[in-house]
């Protein structure tokens, strides 16, 4: 009898330890949230800095265009030979295309590769202005 209850017990102690292991094993890890915010400070520096640019390539572009110059980007020609509003808007456009691509980037997990395009688009921005500045002066 006491063998009986003995083989009794180790298997439901057995059993009870294997349902526990099966409990722990079935139960999904909730998703972590996202360590890396998009609005980090680097960012909003980035973003800062950027917007800046854009402000100085629109007053050194409308300047040289009153002064005979031509714009060379000939996406954005129709909209800066528009006065103020039309750059406003051009402006708008390109600060709004370099937030929205290091926006997807982030979204979809590449993070480095959204670095390299924020130093990207703030490199490009400073020739322009460079070269802007280059002519007017």
């Amino acid at each position: 009898m006491k063998s009986t209850l003995f083989i009794f017990i180790i298997l439901l102690l057995v059993g009870a330890a294997q349902a526990q292991q099966s409990f722990v094993a079935a139960s999904p890890v909730p998703n972590a949230p996202n360590p890396q915010k998009f609005w980090s400070r680097e960012n909003k520096v980035d973003f800062l800095i950027l917007a800046a640019q854009i402000t100085v390539d629109a007053i050194t572009t409308q300047r040289g265009l009153s002064e005979g110059f031509r714009e060379s980007n000939p996406v954005m020609r129709p909209l800066v030979t528009r006065g103020v509003a039309g750059e406003a808007a051009a402006s708008a456009l390109g600060l709004g295309f370099g937030i929205g691509t290091t926006y997807l980037l982030h979204r979809t997990h590449h993070y480095k590769a959204e670095r390299i395009a924020a130093r990207t688009m703030l490199a490009v921005e400073g020739g322009f202005v460079a070269n802007n500045l280059m002519r007017l002066y």
